[in-house]
């Protein structure tokens, strides 16, 4: 089940990954009224760039010279546009339509784990 376990495991990671930051946009806009909240974010890129490393195979040393970003939980605090007077950094209207945004990205990434595995299906049936 080696080839499975393959063909899933970045989609899986991905969808973990942007199940967990349309969780966070959730508590900022929960707690948008909350003095003193500091808005959140999850680095997709770097969480995604740190679980393909060792899927990345290179034929030379030199090709893969860049360093190793953090490999933390990528949660990073949100620069706000505009400073509240409470000292709350979530901004509605932006955390909002990220919310939009990450929703359609999280439903991508379904209809292509549902592309891939149809396509595996049909091929384990010979259509």
């Amino acid at each position: 089940m080696n080839f499975i376990d393959r063909a899933f495991t970045l989609n899986e990671k991905s969808l973990s990954v942007r199940a967990q930051r349309m969780e966070v946009l959730s508590r900022n806009i929960a707690n948008a009224d909350t003095p003193q909240f500091k808005a959140q974010d999850i680095d997709f890129k770097s969480i995604m760039k740190s679980a393909s490393e060792g899927s990345v195979v290179t034929t030379n040393a030199k090709h893969l010279t860049e360093a190793p970003d953090d490999t933390g939980d990528g949660l990073k605090f949100r620069v706000p546009f505009n400073v509240a007077f409470d000292g709350n950094t979530v901004e509605l209207p932006v955390e909002q339509a990220k919310f939009g945004q990450y929703a359609a990205e999280y439903q991508t990434t379904l209809s292509i784990l549902e592309n891939r595995i149809s396509g595996i299906r049909k091929a384990l049936r010979g259509d």
